[in-house]
């Protein structure tokens, strides 16, 4: 059983509370998803203050988010309040054991303040990044995605950004099948990238028409990754000529179709070493590379091991590395295949 770890302290958003409880708390074996343990863990056991006039019982302790296999961060309404040095410290050695925590929207100002964010990626509501990255400069604040990860860390958008975290979280974990099953019963969209962007700065019916055509084509695409891709393919599918669509692309999501491509190889041939025992070459076809040894290339310059040595990392429980954000492409933008 998948054990989640809600981090429950006064003053936490009941919105943010509700998405965890209702992705992880329900069972829903009938329609295969895999079975939960939801807890939430508090410095205290006393009931606990939340917005709203509501209140919320602890029933475990922080020691559980040592048992946890995930540990979520419901926001603050108030970002800034201070959280209680113990509280810091489960966080703390919870991701030193290598547990995933994440973090909805403000949810992130908790993980700065435990230090988890120094030097590392991270995103909140797009109205209060200019304040985290105020507030604690050693943080690399983005505003534009709805999530990131960076080295075990997810943090999320404002509001609705934190079903789609948590949808995301069940599909790393389990498979899309099961995010896809609790999206349905829960009547949302089953898939949104990190980097759909949080808004447009002047929304038109064209950009938004642009916009749902740009997801879509993403989505096409990471169900089709082991097909060969270019640029005028992906365009051909949201309608536009290639040169727009890259320009659009970019707008959207901050990178280029070919960084962006590549990016999500690498993830879906990491989740292929750590999940089968497919050999190298067979996970560089299902991932979408031309050849093992363009894989083994670009596994390496991203992840920083060989795909073997990342695999028998995963195998014997070690911390294994994510893909980091790929170098920006040279010599054009080409997305073909094993590109």
């Amino acid at each position: 059983m998948h054990r989640v770890a809600i981090v429950a302290q006064p003053g936490i958003r009941s919105f943010d509370l509700a998405v965890i409880t209702e992705v992880w708390g329900p069972d829903r074996a009938r329609v295969g998803v895999p079975p939960f343990e939801l807890r939430r863990c508090a410095l205290e056991s006393g009931p606990i203050a939340l917005p709203g006039g509501l209140t919320l019982t602890p029933d475990r302790g922080l020691d559980w988010l040592g048992t946890a296999d995930l540990v979520v961060v419901p926001a603050l309404a108030e970002p800034t309040d201070p959280t209680p040095e113990p509280v810091l410290a489960a966080l703390r050695a919870a991701h030193a054991r290598g547990v995933p925590v994440a973090a909805l929207c403000a949810g992130a100002f908790v993980l700065a303040e435990a230090g988890l964010l120094d030097g590392r990626r991270a995103v909140t509501h797009w109205w209060l990044a200019p304040q985290l990255a105020a507030r604690y400069p050693e943080v690399l604040v983005e505003e534009a995605p709805l999530y990131v990860e960076d080295d075990g860390l997810w943090t999320s958008a404002g509001v609705a950004s934190g079903i789609d975290l948590c949808l995301h979280l069940v599909r790393e974990a389990h498979g899309s099948e099961a995010a896809a099953a609790i999206a349905r019963s829960m009547v949302t969209g089953p898939f949104r990238t990190g980097d759909h962007a949080q808004y447009l700065d002047r929304p038109t019916p064209s950009a938004d028409r642009t916009a749902e055509a740009l997801a879509a084509v993403r989505e096409r695409a990471l169900r089709r990754l082991h097909e060969p891709l270019d640029v005028a393919t992906l365009a051909r599918w949201a309608g536009m000529s290639p040169r727009s669509f890259a320009r659009h692309f970019a707008a959207a999501t901050g990178t280029t179709p070919h960084r962006w491509l590549l990016r999500h190889r690498l993830d879906e041939a990491r989740k292929l070493l750590e999940r089968t025992d497919h050999p190298v070459p067979e996970v560089a076809r299902r991932a979408g590379f031309a050849s093992e040894v363009t894989f083994r290339q670009h596994f390496a310059a991203h992840v920083g091991v060989s795909p073997r040595a990342y695999r028998a990392a995963a195998s014997a429980g070690s911390a294994v590395p994510s893909v980091v954000p790929a170098a920006a492409p040279r010599g054009g933008d080409s997305v073909r295949k094993g590109s």
